[in-house]
């Protein structure tokens, strides 16, 4: 089984929480909402992955402000592919506490759409399993 270490940015802007809406046909929640992020490189910090995993993903416009490491979990993923194959991961999750000065936002195809969300309208998404595993540990779900 692969290992993957995944940078795994919380981004909040006036009290509201950026969630991603995953494509429906890859990754490892295809279709629900999602907090960005992706896998380290080699030769890459957390700081250095992360911030180029919120640019590929959500656009070089988007200015994070503040990043302070949150947390950190891991558990077993099976990750879907656009050809349709699937593969057994083992993920190891930093997770990242950020601020953004802006909501510019530019993302690619990994996701159908993004939205702001307070935090009291959290519950009634169909979050992922470790999204909400997160807002969970955050006290906000």
């Amino acid at each position: 089984m692969r290992q993957r270490v995944i940078v795994c940015p919380v981004i909040q802007n006036k009290g509201e929480y950026l969630l991603c809406k995953m494509a429906s046909d890859r990754g490892v929640f295809p279709g629900q909402w999602a907090l960005p992020g992706g896998g380290m490189e080699p030769g890459e910090t957390m700081e250095v992955a992360l911030r180029r995993e919120i640019g590929e993903e959500l656009g070089e416009a988007l200015r994070i402000t503040e990043i302070k490491p949150w947390a950190f979990r891991d558990d077993i993923r099976i990750k879907t592919y656009p050809d349709g194959t699937t593969e057994e991961i083992y993920m190891i999750y930093l997770i990242f506490d950020c601020v953004t000065a802006n909501r510019e936002i530019a993302f690619n195809e990994e996701f159908q759409e993004i939205i702001w969300v307070a935090p009291e309208a959290l519950a009634a998404l169909d979050l992922n399993e470790a999204t909400r595993i997160t807002f969970a540990q955050k006290g906000l779900l």
